[in-house]
């Protein structure tokens, strides 16, 4: 009578010191526990990268140079021209329509058309507004959205001159008189362009005069 084949498995025997383990016979490894990698630090240049923003780029020192200067100019030859006629000249708008002028003198809001027209048209708007409603800030707030209107149906776009008409109806002042300032100070932070254009350092001002 012969004894029945075993069914019990048979462990691996031990490999002896200093040999290696037959093929198949590695006992399985444990696995490392899955941790969540952190995120890296961002490279000092990638970070400034994103601190920069989309903004366009610095322009070259030349072209600030010219720009301050000829704001600076500009303005102070306003305030000489107002101290001799013994009138306000500066207006706060025109601050910023000399930045147009100066420091983005290839857009459309700073060509002479729109320096000149813009402001000239804001102010009629806003003196049509003062004699319909009065002085009120009401009043003034209609002035300077009816402004943008005018100016885009007139094609002399200039966003500074929205808040010229707002100050005509604020201030009062008389309509003659002040659009003959306005149109003078205009027309000198044009010049005051052109001269910035043709020293090379900024863009050909202007692009067009009308």
């Amino acid at each position: 009578m012969s004894d029945a084949p075993s069914t019990t498995a048979t462990a691996p025997a031990p490999a002896a010191p200093g040999t290696a383990p037959a093929p198949g016979s590695e006992a399985p490894r444990p696995e490392a526990p899955t941790s969540r990698r952190r995120p890296a630090l961002l490279a000092p240049a990638r970070l400034l990268s994103r601190l920069a923003g989309k903004a366009p780029a610095r322009p070259p020192a030349a072209f600030l140079a010219v720009a301050t200067a000829g704001g600076v100019a500009g303005l102070v030859l306003l305030v000489a021209v107002g101290k001799v006629l013994e009138l306000p000249v500066l207006i706060p708008p025109l601050a910023a329509s000399a930045a147009l002028v100066l420091a983005a003198p290839a857009l459309p809001l700073a060509q002479p058309r729109s320096v000149v027209g813009g402001q000239l048209v804001s102010a009629l708007v806003g003196f049509a507004a003062l004699a319909v409603g009065g002085s009120s800030l009401w009043t003034a707030a209609v002035a300077g959205g009816l402004a943008i209107g005018a100016m885009a149906t007139a094609r002399t776009p200039h966003s500074p001159a929205a808040a010229t008409s707002v100050i005509v109806v604020l201030t009062q002042p008389p309509a003659l008189r002040f659009l003959g300032l306005l149109a003078l100070a205009t027309v000198l932070l044009v010049l005051v362009g052109v001269l910035a254009g043709r020293s090379g350092r900024t863009a050909r001002y202007p692009a067009y005069w009308w």
